[in-house]
């Protein structure tokens, strides 16, 4: 006998489908721990559903398509930062960070302890294992970028922060340092067409000329 709707949905609860009460979240909220649980494809089948998504505060953010200019700009800051880095970092790119049990963005360039990365099969890292997060604004995610996730950050205690800008197609970089009294970051400084940096390491990039 063809089960009912009903009882395919008593079932996904029984087993711990996160998707058992689609499109509502699950008993209690969405979970950082819920996102290894999500397949890519979504509840009728539509491919790729969940491959970018993050949580926010409880809710999950679906990501919009990459434009070039962000493309553009995570793939040069990491090769960048990867070729001036000390042996003992690395940079990654739109890999999960878990700040708490309501909270797993998805920033857009993560510098990580070397020995962390060299793990394949992690799908997310924790605050202790991050020395920078940097994030691209687009104008979807202008508001979580400016007033969200810089506190989420600075809360867990990331020491720095980037934020890059968009000025007519060319990257802007706004460099924030963690004041570790008030658990909030600093603006250390504004770079236009190139990056020179002492901390978290001595940096030099072309801003102008990104890998690309």
């Amino acid at each position: 006998m063809t089960s009912t709707m009903s009882e395919e949905t008593s079932t996904l609860r029984e087993a711990g489908d996160p998707l058992a009460n689609w499109p509502y979240p699950p008993p209690g909220g969405w979970t950082a721990g819920d996102l290894d649980r999500l397949p890519q494809e979504g509840p009728h089948g539509e491919p790729d559903f969940f491959k970018h998504v993050e949580l926010v505060d409880g809710a999950l953010i679906f990501m919009s398509p990459q434009k070039r200019f962000h493309e553009y700009v995570l793939y040069g800051l990491r090769t960048s930062l990867n070729a001036q880095a000390p042996d003992h970092l690395k940079a990654v790119t739109q890999m999960d960070l878990v700040l708490g049990p309501r909270q797993r963005p998805c920033p857009d360039v993560l510098m990580i302890d070397s020995e962390v990365a060299k793990d394949r099969s992690r799908t997310a890292y924790n605050p202790d294992e991050v020395q920078l997060v940097i994030e691209v604004v687009s104008p979807e995610s202008e508001f979580r970028d400016h007033e969200v996730k810089p506190k989420r950050y600075a809360t867990a205690g990331i020491p720095h922060f980037w934020l890059v800008e968009n000025n007519a197609n060319e990257p802007v970089v706004y460099i924030y340092e963690l004041d570790p009294v008030s658990h909030s970051y600093t603006i250390t400084g504004i770079h236009h067409g190139r990056l020179k940096l002492t901390e978290p390491f001595p940096i030099d990039i072309d801003l102008t000329e990104l890998p690309d």
